[in-house]
């Protein structure tokens, strides 16, 4: 972290008692708190940080940040320093390449804090917490227009391996914008926990190409990091989000990924602790933590800004049923899932739109928001599609020319609605030309069969498109 105010009075113990993994066992202590910032010194004279995780009577349990390598029993020393971790914080950390700890990694200088603030957040008040409502431009036609973001929303994106989830957050950090207008002040905080150094290099180099970096604030914690780092990854970057949000009112869009790195980390810890394991050996608190994390997602009354978050999870084996992505789908407002046939298929971003959901879009569409036809193009494409994926399946049994004239046209429909809407590649697309591209699709369609639609929106938007005043 990169502040730590120490107590006006600190005891040096010798005590150490065990080392396990990234722990270490410290008997006879006294005052000592929960989450405390513990400085250990290894024989050599190294010092890394800690923090307290328990206290059983008069023995400490501490997470040690640098790894427990050159640990002796005797010789280490253990200060606790009074104070919990802290991150500094200021506006210009934008622009900034910060490690998972906090600390600048790009060769500039030391960011000048205007603040130190708690890593683990505030938790808000639910009686000032604004219900979202108000849209977020990502740029993603399958986002924006089927499964819509607002701003104080959290919405996770469950990916397979080997699926692009990394090259969509970058695409989405580079184009996502507050509103259809984009002229609100924008941020974006992004954290990436636990990637190779191969993916460092992509998001470093997108960011910067893509013009995203100068309103933006990365937090890159490598794979060879020490496992206990991912723990802090998110919460440094979501305190930098907290605070350009409501300090500096700046409406924010949290990017984490992935964090079933993090949930593996969360696991490592709890072994070591020797705790009875939950499902797949997973903590059984990893729900209140990763609880944690996604509710500091929100809107405050009376603050102009905001903290969104999109979190990116990788399924093991494609199971969405997987304890991470099914505990992180209790929490959060819905999710985006790519599919691994479409990326089979070519189709960039494979998002799958069926399965795909958002709980708050209607909050955040419609009328002065976005477009009055807007929820109707939505549940019309939807119905279409999934009429479309029907008969693919039953094409697979019957064969094509079983089919009538009418249900041809729809199968023709969900091919060019993966192909088109779906797959737009690396094109950054307005909302208005997202839900025109939708028209354009349906164009294809006879009116009897745009059933979702009302009328007046056929007649304002498909008679036109189809030559008729």
């Amino acid at each position: 972290m990169n502040q730590i105010v120490p107590a006006l009075i600190t005891k040096e113990y010798r005590t150490t008692s065990q080392i396990k993994g990234p722990l270490i066992f410290v008997e006879r202590t006294a005052d000592v708190a929960y989450n405390e910032m513990v400085a250990i010194t290894a024989p050599e004279g190294r010092t890394s940080l800690g923090r307290v995780l328990e206290m059983d009577g008069r023995t400490c349990v501490v997470q040690v940040f640098g790894g427990t390598t050159g640990l002796d029993l005797d010789l280490t020393r253990v200060r606790f320093m009074g104070d919990v971790a802290r991150q500094d914080v200021a506006l210009s950390m934008l622009g900034r390449i910060l490690d998972g700890s906090g600390r600048p990694i790009d060769g500039g200088s030391p960011i000048l804090p205007e603040a130190s603030l708690d890593i683990n957040g505030q938790p808000i008040n639910p009686w000032v917490r604004v219900y979202p409502s108000e849209f977020i431009q990502t740029g993603i036609s399958a986002i924006d227009g089927l499964n819509s973001l607002t701003r104080g929303q959290k919405l996770p994106i469950f990916s397979g391996a080997g699926l692009p989830a990394n090259e969509l957050a970058a695409q989405i950090a580079a184009y996502a914008r507050a509103g259809s207008s984009g002229d609100e002040p924008f941020a974006v905080v992004f954290a990436a926990i636990g990637i190779t150094q191969r993916e460092v290099s992509f998001f470093m180099e997108r960011f910067k190409t893509s013009g995203a970096m100068s309103q933006a604030v990365l937090f890159l914690n490598r794979a060879n990091d020490p496992a206990v780092e991912r723990l802090f990854a998110p919460r440094a970057a979501l305190t930098a989000a907290e605070f350009l949000a409501f300090t500096h009112h700046r409406h924010v869009l949290v990017i984490l990924t992935d964090m079933t790195n993090y949930c593996e980390a969360l696991r490592e810890v709890s072994a070591a602790r020797e705790e009875v394991p939950g499902r797949r050996g997973y903590p059984g608190y990893m729900y209140s933590d990763l609880a944690s994390l996604y509710e500091r997602a929100g809107r405050i009354r009376n603050n102009p800004g905001s903290v969104t978050q999109l979190m990116i999870l990788s399924m093991p084996d494609d199971d969405i049923t997987h304890p991470i992505p099914d505990l992180t789908g209790y929490i959060t407002e819905g999710q985006i899932v790519l599919s691994r046939d479409l990326h089979r298929k070519g189709i960039s971003p494979p998002i799958d739109v069926l399965p795909s959901l958002s709980r708050l879009m209607n909050s955040g569409i419609g009328e002065g928001k976005t477009r009055a036809d807007h929820r109707a193009l939505a549940d019309q494409l939807y119905a279409l599609y999934a009429e479309g994926q029907d008969l693919r399946r039953l094409v697979s049994i019957i064969g094509e020319a079983a089919l009538s004239p009418e249900d041809q046209r729809v199968l023709a429909f969900a091919d060019q609605f993966e192909r088109l809407f779906v797959g737009q590649g690396t094109a950054n697309r307005s909302i208005e030309e997202t839900l025109d591209l939708a028209w354009q699709l349906l164009r294809s369609m006879p009116v009897t069969l745009l059933k979702r639609i009302p009328q007046q929106y056929i007649d304002r938007y498909y008679k036109v498109l189809q030559g008729v005043e």
